[in-house]
């Protein structure tokens, strides 16, 4: 009788995460940075219908970079979550803590139990009245709670140094764009086209639903 195969598990989840982390740091990278008036999510994208940035509920924003048909889903069932709690409660039940545990909870049943992890990370985005919150998602479920700002994708390391040197509380919304365009322009290999960017902010200022894109006009503007 053949003697089944057998790899220590600390050996799998290190091959699960080394495989997963390969895939991440294939995607363009996103930066999220809290302004004085919201929050700003922002990253390179040449495709105009395919978002990696997204609205999921009144004061709730998704970023996600990887494989777009991974975080689609849980883009999707995000939505969904909020919809169902929302209706069933109240809106004000719904919120971005509670969107990112699940999440959390979701991609590391997939690490853990599944013969392929997602190659994905994700943000979530909340603003708050009193307070914002910036959650980080990474592929094996593991949680973090960003102050300031949030770095996920490609050259993740060097472009949170980047932003972390010249990020300050309270700057306005030109001043976070410039920022974040110059940062991912400098640790990224070569420029990025004028349309290329995808960028929303979660605006105080606004009703109800706190999400609105930007257009290219108002990201140039902030060069």
């Amino acid at each position: 009788m053949t003697a089944p195969f057998y790899v220590p598990p600390e050996q799998l989840m290190k091959d699960r995460g080394e495989f997963a982390k390969k895939g991440v740091q294939r995607g363009k990278p996103i930066v999220v940075i809290e302004y004085d008036e919201g929050i700003l999510l922002i990253g390179e994208n040449p495709s105009r219908s395919l978002h990696k940035i997204s609205e999921i509920y009144d004061q709730v924003a998704f970023a996600g970079v990887g494989r777009f048909n991974e975080f689609e889903m849980l883009r999707v069932s995000g939505i969904r979550y909020a919809d169902v709690k929302g209706y069933a409660y109240a809106r004000a039940d719904v919120t971005g803590k509670g969107l990112a545990n699940a999440y959390s909870q979701t991609l590391g049943q997939i690490f853990t139990h599944e013969i392929k992890p997602y190659e994905v990370e994700v943000i979530v985005a909340e603003l708050g009245e009193d307070e914002n919150h910036l959650y980080h998602i990474r592929y094996d479920g593991q949680l973090n709670d960003d102050q300031g700002f949030a770095v996920i994708g490609g050259n993740e390391e060097p472009l949170r140094e980047r932003v972390a040197d010249d990020y300050s509380d309270g700057m306005d919304l030109a001043a976070a764009l410039a920022l974040a365009r110059s940062a991912i322009i400098d640790t990224t290999e070569g420029d990025v086209e004028p349309g290329a960017w995808e960028s929303a902010v979660l605006d105080s200022n606004l009703g109800r639903r706190k999400f609105r894109r930007l257009n290219g006009d108002e990201v140039a503007a902030a060069s």
